[in-house]
């Protein structure tokens, strides 16, 4: 004799099975109470959107359970559960959360648990509630999230199966397109990131104590009107340039596919740090297809973006794309700026590397189970490493090939290439983020090759780009613990470190 069903789930696709089965079992309650019976969605994940295990934002999930209700007849109370990390008392913050945004306190006397899966049923049952197992209850047809995959696959049998109202939702609202784009997007994982082992808030801090620095070096190249910022980041770079009063009458615009970067993006913009009303941010992967309309955008910004467009994407190929789709949403005259790592000239160049065997521990072999280790594992055991073992550990962690033979007589010298060795020096002190980083190559395009690829697009170099050799990495990171020289011996200056790009799409274009 309930007076309320309770009904969790992530919602993104609701099924005309769910119509019937809800229906069917709020009558019986009904009529077994003599009063009305409610259904309660306790909408899971409803902080996610535009990931891959959460796809469709939360207002888009309520709107189609609204519609669903009215046009079922049931009676309906829609309550946001934020994600929250695994926990076996989920089904007490789900109850909790429902009561502080609905002021329904529900209990196993007035309430049935509506649930399928059994291990969130197991959680419910424990607390007293009795569950209906809805597709578990039956020979289950499809659920709700293979429904979504098969519109992901572009198999047009979803609509039979999804009630009219999710079909409406996703008509009115484009949902079909990007569901498919992000369910099926190669590069960024599940939860909306670009890998699982980043730490964010480090990367974040990072990126804000820079932007001062990375805002300076690009201003007087950004023309105002409609300014785009893609990998973003948490928006300090964008900060500063509402600081500006030459673009006090610009759109700025800032493009972030990291969940947790672009939701901190989100939360600055409501708590009034950008004074500038024209300020926008949009969770996209860049990588997806266009972003922006054909030569709609007068200045894009690109800091320390393009290498994890090569590493996580398909290296030259993905990169290409990127440029290209830069150039087409460029307005003539506009200018794209792009400030990141850079492979030395002469990258496939054969060179000895000295590192020091005496900062830390050398043990016989390198571990192969970091991949499975904590994080903070991790991190200790690295930072007890000389820099000759860091080496060998990233030779086994990198993504990329990494050929390197040890000089026989001296095990502080290996043979690899110019540009293996700026791959791993350029890494070996990101402890913190170890796995992340050996996943990416900083390495993979020199500044030939971006000339190269930029002027076979159409752009026109500004005599401003160029690479350079950030001479605080040699002096603090690189010098005390390492050195380079050619295969017969003579020392080697360092190469360049990073690039800068400024690059203008003709006017007569």
């Amino acid at each position: 004799m309930a007076r309320y069903l309770l009904f969790p789930g992530r919602h993104h696709v609701l099924t005309r099975f769910q119509a019937d089965y809800l229906s069917r079992l709020a009558a019986g309650e009904a009529a077994a109470s003599d009063g009305p019976c409610t259904v309660v969605w306790a909408v899971t994940s409803a902080n996610h959107g535009n990931t891959r295990r959460n796809p469709v934002p939360y207002h888009r999930r309520e709107a189609a359970i609204e519609r669903f209700s009215v046009l079922t007849g049931l009676r309906s109370v829609v309550a946001p559960v934020f994600d929250v990390a695994a926990t076996d008392r989920f089904a007490e913050v789900t109850v909790k959360t429902v009561a502080a945004v609905t002021g329904l306190e529900l209990t196993p006397a007035d309430t049935v648990l509506a649930c399928s899966t059994p291990e969130v049923a197991a959680m419910y049952r424990r607390l007293g509630f009795p569950v209906a197992g809805v597709e578990a209850d039956v020979d289950p047809p499809p659920r709700p999230w293979d429904v979504l995959l098969r519109l992901a696959a572009g198999d047009d049998s979803w609509r039979d199966l999804a009630h009219p109202a999710s079909v409406d939702v996703f008509d009115r609202y484009g949902l079909e397109g990007h569901v498919r784009s992000v369910v099926d997007d190669p590069v960024v994982g599940a939860e909306g990131g670009l890998t699982a082992t980043r730490d964010y808030r480090s990367y974040a801090e990072a990126f804000a104590e820079a932007a001062r620095r990375k805002w300076d070096a690009v201003r007087r190249y950004v023309r105002p009107g409609r300014i785009v910022d893609i990998g973003c980041g948490a928006g300090a770079v964008l900060e500063l340039a509402d600081r500006e009063p030459a673009l006090r009458e610009s759109d700025l615009i800032g493009v972030e596919v990291a969940r947790h970067l672009f939701e901190e993006c989100v939360h600055k913009k409501a708590q009034g740090t950008f004074s500038n009303p024209n300020v926008y941010f949009y969770q996209r992967n860049v990588l997806g297809g266009a972003v922006f309309a054909p030569r709609s955008v007068d200045s894009t910004l690109t800091f320390a973006l393009t290498h994890e467009i090569w590493s996580y994407g398909e290296r030259m190929a993905s990169v290409r794309r990127f440029v290209q789709a830069i150039y087409d949403h460029t307005v003539p005259g506009g200018v794209w700026i792009n400030s990141d790592v850079c492979g030395p000239d002469g990258a496939d160049r054969p060179v000895r590397l000295r590192l020091s065997t005496a900062d830390g521990a050398n043990p016989a072999q390198p571990r192969t189970d970091l991949a499975a280790a904590p994080p903070a594992e991790v991190a200790a055991y690295l930072r007890g490493l000389s820099t000759r073992a860091r080496l060998d550990q990233f030779a086994v962690d990198f993504a990329f090939p990494f050929d390197h033979r040890p000089v026989d007589g001296a095990p502080e010298v290996v043979e690899t290439t110019l540009g293996a060795a700026m791959d791993f020096l350029t890494r070996k002190d990101y402890p913190d983020n170890w796995l992340s980083e050996t996943r990416e190559q900083f390495c993979g395009l020199e500044y030939a090759d971006w000339k190269a690829l930029l002027a076979d697009v159409g752009f026109e170099i500004d005599p401003a780009s160029g690479a350079w050799r950030n001479d605080w990495i040699v002096d603090h990171r690189l010098a005390p613990v390492a050195s380079l020289s050619t295969l017969d011996g003579r020392p080697m200056d360092w190469p360049v470190t990073h690039v800068l790009l400024v690059a203008r799409r003709p006017v007569n274009t």
